[in-house]
């Protein structure tokens, strides 16, 4: 729909029952469009259009069509209720090739006239001061239209009466005697349209031909037939347009409705409700679900393991023992650990953005996803889904089938992408360590000073030089104190900082796996969560459109 026509719909529509209705139909078909089959979606689309383009124009007049088959006399009905012969009338077999319109009341009806196509040529005006009579009088408003045959072998012919019909805002059906149970009528026009009874008339035409007595009967039959069309308040009048019979109370029948001003909003709120319909049969009413946190959660598990999230929250907590046990460990032997390769940067994570940039790697060297992680995602998506569609009409189900696996094949790039970008926090160390490392080195250190001087001592003492005196801790000399210390405590140190190594690799394995999960569960809402909630969205805007036009 055009913003113009968009526009236009609102400003006559605002703050009224049938602006509620159509603004209802016109959002549940717009969320329904590519969701459920086409047609029923495009009639109520054409609906919505139809009503609002109706309620742009002329509130003062009502659209009447007359309607009938081949020789029923229609056309003289049409001429009888106007007063003039304006529709032609065969001798062999009438036909209407075109609509023909007569209005009565000229002013405002020219853009209903260009909106129901009427060329100027078939266009007549019976405005009241012409004739002074009463019914004509009443009849002020009134756009009369005489239809083509719906029976005409033209295609053409076919089209205008499907094309009118629906837009008429009453219509007057016109039977013939000899053929008012023909199925042509009633099962392509009558019965579709039981949901338009309020603004329909029969007119059982040539009345005059029957025989007196068995009028009422024949009249009683075309009563029981409307019936079986679900028709039961559309009223039958029995007329003669040749004789004159029954049209007074054709005209007062059209008068009545026409001056209740009524009949534009009846047929827009019978086409509405019957598109609704429709669309509902289509759609269902069934409640809308909401996505169950335990199965969400569960798809993001699927997810995690696909993404090999355990395998690298392994290698978080084993690259930070080894980095913080290098930087804390005694460094006479801490340097060993340098000929172990680092788990993380097998993987080609937590490798920083210059790390990237010189490895020439965009992507990790995660395994490849098994097929038994692969099936388990697919069997998460499709519990899901199930679980929020059950209860959905058939075109719903599917529709939400199809939004949980649409993304699924960028499934293995996102979750890589989504490793790759986490932050592990590996690389920084802890704040402890570099107080440890200072402390391991001042030890060495004394260990070597300590070293040193003994040597020195034993050199002297070789060399039978007199040395001098070591002060003594205790019962040791402090070179001896410095180097046993200097050992003996860096090795204790190192096996107590192995202890917080430990606990500073869980946390932040911990750490690392609720950041990765983080980041999975961004992918899994980006996947699958979001499209399935987005469907729900278009289910429940389409219910509660529905419900609207309904009301």
């Amino acid at each position: 729909m055009t913003s113009l026509l968009e526009g236009a719909k609102k400003l006559v529509t605002r703050g009224t029952d049938i602006g509620v209705r159509i603004d209802g139909l016109d959002r549940a078909t717009e969320a329904a469009r590519g969701r459920l089959d086409d047609e029923p979606v495009a009639d109520a689309r054409a609906v919505v259009d139809r009503a609002s383009g109706r309620l742009r124009l002329s509130a003062d007049h009502t659209v009447v069509a007359i309607a009938g088959a081949t020789g029923s006399g229609k056309s003289s009905t049409f001429n009888a209720l106007t007063g003039l012969e304006l529709s032609a009338v065969g001798v062999r077999r009438p036909t209407t090739s075109w609509a023909t319109a007569c209005v009565w009341g000229r002013e405002g009806a020219d853009e209903l006239l260009e909106w129901l196509g009427i060329p100027p040529r078939h266009q007549t005006t019976r405005d009241s001061m012409l004739d002074t009579k009463r019914e004509d009088n009443a009849m002020q408003g009134v756009v009369l239209l005489d239809l083509p045959d719906h029976d005409s072998t033209e295609v053409a012919h076919h089209l205008e009466v499907d094309r009118l019909v629906q837009l008429a805002d009453l219509l007057v059906w016109v039977l013939d005697p000899q053929k008012y149970a023909d199925a042509a009528i009633h099962d392509r026009y009558l019965a579709p349209l039981a949901t338009h009874q309020g603004v329909m008339v029969v007119v059982l035409n040539h009345i005059d031909t029957v025989p007196a007595d068995r009028r009422q009967s024949m009249v009683d039959d075309v009563r029981r037939l409307l019936d079986a069309d679900g028709l039961p308040k559309v009223p039958v009048i029995p007329i003669s347009a040749r004789e004159g019979i029954g049209l007074d109370d054709l005209r007062g029948e059209i008068q009545q409705r026409v001056s209740a001003k009524k009949m534009t909003r009846a047929r827009l709120e019978a086409d509405l409700k019957a598109a609704a319909s429709r669309m509902q049969e289509a759609s269902g009413t069934g409640r809308t679900r909401a996505l169950p946190r335990e199965r969400v959660a569960a798809l993001e598990d699927a997810f995690a393991e696909a993404a090999g999230v355990p395998t690298v929250v392994d290698a978080v907590e084993r690259s930070t023992r080894l980095r913080a046990g290098r930087a804390t460990g005694w460094p006479v032997t801490s340097w060993l650990s340098r000929l172990r390769p680092d788990p993380l940067r097998r993987l080609h994570l937590d490798l920083g953005a210059d790390g990237k940039q010189l490895t020439g790697r965009s992507r990790t060297s995660m395994p490849q996803t098994t097929q038994v992680q692969r099936a388990r995602v697919d069997t998460e998506v499709r519990m899901l889904a199930d679980e929020v569609s059950e209860g959905l009409a058939r075109p719903w189900a599917e529709s939400v089938r199809r939004a949980s696996v649409a993304r699924l094949p960028d499934l293995g790039d996102r979750l890589d992408g989504a490793l790759s970008d986490t932050e592990l926090g590996v690389a920084r160390m802890p704040v402890w360590a570099g107080a440890v490392r200072l402390l391991q080195w001042l030890l060495i250190i004394a260990a070597l000073a300590g070293a040193v001087w003994l040597g020195t001592l034993a050199v002297l003492d070789y060399l039978q030089m007199s040395a001098p005196g070591t002060p003594d801790v205790g019962p040791l000399p402090v070179p001896t104190v410095l180097l046993l210390g200097g050992i003996g405590l860096g090795i204790v140190l190192a096996l107590v900082c192995r202890l917080l190594v430990r606990a500073t690799a869980r946390r932040r394995a911990r750490r690392a796996d609720a950041r990765l999960r983080e980041a999975v569960r961004t992918v899994a809402q980006e996947l699958v969560v979001d499209p399935v909630e987005a469907e729900l969205t278009a289910y429940t805007t389409v219910r509660e459109g529905l419900g609207q036009a309904l009301r």
